[in-house]
């Protein structure tokens, strides 16, 4: 803490609240009463701050007091397995109190930023890393015993002033440092195969699942998280209902981890700020997810961020830019949006860690277009910046066909990227397959143009083959039970088999 700036409240409009004199600066965090803020803009003897928490009951004089710092969360173990509201107070248990730790440091070791010096069971799938911090560096003079320690007990000291405990901040709008960017050339197999096959994600790409009210995208969102090879799910629920994230809070309690049987809890983090919470909250959720997701991508694990939705979070933005009397750019969105989806989405990335291991951030995000509309800001903003893109259909959920992901309208960028992958590790054939089942759904879709303009008596007996073949298609390949055991999660390899049978079959 660099000073203690103090100033009064002048006026309250909802979560914005202006204070008068203080000498803040801008993204400092501050305390109003006890209520958690941000400073987001200044002018002479008044700054305007924005409150993460309700503001009923606040009243002009109350104190308002910076700490120096900008808005931050806490790092620490308790993390995985939690429950955590937008600024990251918990909502379920309380973190723990103390930790076995294992000291990797040894005295006389020189350390650098990034480096690793102890490690903490957090859960029986995650071992959390204690990592130097960015910036910092030196020789280790101090270094406690193995055992059992809180998170901000002092257990290492480089030089003469420098103390390590197992906890750390970091300010959550600031991406953390890495040493390298890596290309995006591995996939993030998800065991469903119109992803796996048709449209496929990178580890640490970014991805964007569309639909209307209704059609599926918390339920492709929670299969993806239950089967992707990832090593750590964030999932953050911005701005849903109550009742549908507190049926989100229930499933995962329940599931299980198929590929070792323990629960899903023990490699998850629950971000929940529902529609009631406050709005302030909501807008700074995601930061607080992708910088927990940092976090770990920092101690080598490959992390996937589920983020439901964005466009309540893009709400956030405008009911935060109108309190503030900003000029509304289209539909009432701030003019400011593009470029906030473009910093979010650009957090994503494979990237080699100071510490020298690799680890990756990858990013879905469900949009929720009012009226199945993909014609709004927010869907049409985020298509720039994201290169997977599984748009959901209405007609195909309300047809009981789940995933209910438009192979006409979706794409991926990815593959040229991930062409040699599936070659070496699958079948050179594979993308040949994948073009072929592609091709045939297109020319399905024309003749099912003409078949409705003549009817079906105009078309050849090729034609007609084609338009059952790609029937097969959709039924047996496209369309997957996620409540089947047999057929909820089917790897690439099996994908490839079955796309080479029914192709063998036409």
């Amino acid at each position: 803490m660099t000073r203690a700036a103090k100033a009064s409240v002048y006026g309250i409009n909802g979560p914005v609240v202006t204070a008068k004199d203080g000498g803040f600066s801008v993204s400092e965090m501050v305390d109003i009463g006890g209520l958690q803020g941000e400073v987001i803009a200044l002018k002479p003897g008044m700054a305007t701050v924005q409150v993460y928490e309700s503001t009923a009951g606040l009243r002009p004089g109350v104190a308002v007091t910076g700490t120096g710092q900008p808005m931050s969360v806490t790092l620490q173990p308790g993390i995985v397995g939690n429950i955590f509201d937008g600024i990251m107070h918990p909502l379920g248990e309380a973190v723990q109190k103390t930790w076995q730790v294992r000291i990797l440091a040894k005295v006389g070791q020189k350390l650098t930023e990034g480096e690793i010096y102890a490690e903490v069971d957090e859960t029986s799938l995650i071992t959390y890393k204690a990592m130097v911090p960015a910036g910092v560096s030196g020789t280790v003079t101090h270094c406690a015993p193995n055992g059992e320690y809180a998170a901000t007990a002092s257990i290492l000291t480089l030089g003469d002033t420098t103390t390590l405990t197992l906890s750390q901040t970091w300010p959550i709008r600031i991406p953390r440092p890495v040493k390298t960017h890596r290309p995006l050339s591995q996939p993030l197999i998800t065991g469903q195969r119109v992803i796996d096959s048709l449209f496929p994600i990178a580890k640490g790409g970014v991805a964007a699942i569309p639909g209307g009210f209704g059609t599926g995208k918390t339920m492709t969102q929670h299969q993806l998280a239950k089967w992707c090879d990832a090593d750590l799910i964030v999932y953050i629920g911005c701005g849903e209902r109550g009742n549908e994230m507190t049926e989100v809070l229930e499933d995962f309690a329940k599931l299980t981890d198929p590929k070792n049987g323990q629960p899903l809890l023990y490699r998850t983090v629950l971000i929940a700020n529902t529609s009631d919470m406050p709005v302030a909250a909501r807008e700074a959720s995601i930061y607080t997810g992708l910088t927990i997701a940092e976090c770990y991508r920092d101690m080598g694990y490959h992390v996937a961020v589920m983020a439901d939705s964005t466009s309540r979070w893009a709400e956030a933005l405008r009911e935060l830019s109108g309190r503030l009397g900003e000029i509304p750019a289209e539909e009432g969105y701030p003019a400011y949006l593009a470029t906030r989806l473009s910093a979010f989405y650009g957090r994503a990335g494979y990237v080699t860690n100071l510490n020298g291991t690799e680890g990756s951030v990858t990013i879905v995000g469900a949009v929720s277009p009012q009226g199945g509309d993909f014609s709004e800001p927010v869907t049409q903003q985020t298509r720039r910046f994201i290169s997977c893109y599984w748009a959901l259909d209405r007609r195909l959920a309300y047809a009981r066909h789940f995933p209910a992901i438009d192979w006409m309208n979706s794409y991926s960028n990815y593959l040229p990227n991930l062409e040699n992958w599936y070659a070496n590790n699958i079948s050179p054939k594979f993308m040949g397959l994948r073009e072929k089942i592609m091709a045939i759904l297109h020319e399905e879709n024309a003749l099912l143009e003409i078949v409705k303009l003549v009817g079906s008596d105009a078309l050849s007996e090729s034609q007609r083959n084609i338009l059952s073949l790609a029937k097969t298609v959709r039924q047996d390949f496209l369309q997957q039970n996620a409540y089947d055991p047999a057929d909820t999660f089917m790897p690439p390899k099996e994908q490839f088999a079955l796309m080479a049978t029914l192709l063998t079959v036409s």
